[in-house]
């Protein structure tokens, strides 16, 4: 099965194992989403990430967090640039996101950061996805 947009899926997964309240859950790994799991656990979306492997491929495993009364860490993600459609903002049209209550995760010359880093760094680039 060939996936057109690899990181839409991580997403959906992400969206799908918070709503049936899975403590963990496994996606195919790439270089492309540990970096937007490590922004997640830097954030503190997720509680951690780590690649294992099962059955001879590389996987990536998350572990999603809740708090204190069950609720999940992230309400919700959004992709934003698909293959189909891709969004580049320069350093200056970067929005917040939900008024600074989310994040968006942003792909730079300078490697993968949330669209905060980016700003401060003065840099533009591919908006992947916003979570909040």
């Amino acid at each position: 099965m060939s996936l057109t947009d690899p990181v839409a899926d991580f997403l959906a997964r992400i969206r799908n194992a918070i709503r049936a309240r899975h403590q963990k859950m496994d996606v195919p790994a790439s270089k492309l989403k540990t970096e937007i799991a490590r922004i997640l656990k830097e954030e503190g979306y997720i509680a951690n990430y780590k690649a294992a492997e099962e059955d001879g491929r590389a996987v990536l495993r998350v572990y999603l967090k809740y708090g204190a009364n069950n609720e999940a860490a992230i309400r919700d993600l959004a992709r934003i640039s698909r293959p189909g459609c891709r969004v580049y903002v320069g350093r200056d049209e970067i929005k917040r996101v939900q008024g600074g209550l989310g994040i968006s995760i942003m792909t730079t010359p300078r490697g993968v950061m949330t669209g905060r880093q980016a700003r401060r760094e003065g840099v533009g680039g591919e908006i992947l996805c916003e979570v909040w």
